[in-house]
């Protein structure tokens, strides 16, 4: 896992020239591999400058996007009460919040009588807004125990919701965990 300020691993570099781009330069990352895409009239050297800058552009990107919660137990207590705040009024205040070693079948749990949530180390490296989701899912646990109607109202405060399992579940066929993301009795995604 890269810190702010590390530098990002070398990727494998797609270069595409196009006669029709004349001004600008773009890049994105598909899979492994960065594409950049530059105008035909390029110079090498100017190429070697804009790889460089579209590389570092991404990397600052991706270190944005991860968030500060994965750093530690604390952190992740932190964004917790952010996130109760924000979507549960407040309601939802566990008492831990930790990092665990990967589940077999779940992204996370919570514990109402106890009021603690585990977070599979799986998911530290997720965009933010995936762990925010996980993490309001579990939140709405401490108030909702089932998967009832009044969890998933609760729990779908947060915007991200759909967008979120999809990730999740997009994640867990990926890497061939046979995390279905679904909770048997209720048929309705779960965290």
């Amino acid at each position: 896992m890269l810190e702010f300020g590390e530098r990002a691993p070398a990727r494998r570099v797609e270069v595409r020239r196009s006669k029709r781009r004349t001004r600008t330069v773009s890049a994105y990352l598909d899979g492994d591999t960065m594409v950049v895409l530059l105008p035909a009239r390029m110079s090498a050297a100017e190429e070697r400058k804009w790889v460089a800058e579209m590389e570092r552009r991404l990397h600052r990107s991706e270190v944005r996007k991860k968030s500060p919660a994965r750093r530690s137990d604390e952190a992740l207590l932190a964004r917790c009460a952010d996130l109760s705040a924000r979507y549960l009024d407040g309601k939802a205040n566990p008492v831990s919040v930790r990092w665990v070693p990967p589940m077999r079948t779940r992204w996370a749990s919570a514990t109402p009588t106890q009021r603690t949530i585990r977070v599979s180390d799986r998911l530290r490296d997720v965009p933010s807004w995936v762990l925010d989701y996980v993490l309001v899912h579990e939140l709405t646990h401490l108030l909702v125990p089932s998967h009832n109607a009044d969890f998933w109202a609760l729990c779908r405060r947060y915007e991200k919701t759909e967008r979120a399992i999809g990730y999740l579940e997009g994640l867990s066929a990926a890497a061939g965990l046979g995390i279905t993301g679904v909770d048997d009795e209720s048929g309705e995604p779960e965290g």
